[in-house]
């Protein structure tokens, strides 16, 4: 009897460790499966978190490019114009001689009105066009806008340290310097 007693003692504790056993196994599944699902969650939160810092940098990065381009593209348009402007400005400036040297002469009135209208005709194309006369009679030397040829005594205390006389005017393209004025300065 001893002996039915210790197997069936063995017996129901070999049957109760195997129900232990189950269910510190479905306890720990069941713990597992929810820390799994969490670290899952959480994984595709980093992976979401990751792919939309992607998107956001992406997209300030193409909104940047956009921008220099745009920016590029309007100096370009701004300024596309001045190597045929700089090649004009010649022209212009032969016209002002022509005008200066007609109006001395008593002769061709009518000859010094054609050169004016069309001399004036070019001027408010290029000035329709951003182009500027840098103005330099009576004001200070300023070497972002004038170059300094020569000093000569000035005629004038008021004069003096300032510009007497313009020997090529100068122009600004859109408020860029494209030729500086070439000017006598008295000391």
């Amino acid at each position: 009897m001893k002996e039915q007693k210790k197997e069936k003692d063995h017996h129901h504790k070999s049957v109760h460790g195997k129900e232990h056993q189950e269910s510190t196994l479905n306890t720990e599944s069941q713990e597992t499966a929810p820390l799994t699902d969490a670290t899952a969650e959480q994984n595709k939160d980093e992976q979401i978190a990751t792919l939309n810092d992607k998107y956001i940098r992406l997209a300030a990065e193409f909104d940047n490019y956009r921008r220099r381009t745009l920016k590029e593209r309007q100096e370009l348009i701004f300024t596309a114009g001045e190597d045929i402007i700089t090649g004009i400005l010649p022209v212009l400036d032969d016209f002002e001689r022509a005008m200066d040297l007609l109006s001395k002469t008593d002769g061709n009135q009518t000859a010094l009105e054609g050169t004016g209208l069309i001399y004036n005709k070019l001027k408010s194309y290029l000035e329709s066009r951003g182009l500027k006369i840098v103005e330099a009679k009576g004001a200070e030397l300023d070497t972002d806008f004038h170059e300094a040829i020569a000093q000569v005594p000035a005629p004038s205390k008021e004069l003096k340290n300032k510009i007497v006389d313009v020997v090529q005017q100068g122009y600004l393209l859109n408020g860029k310097v494209i030729r500086f004025a070439k000017v006598v300065v008295g000391q």
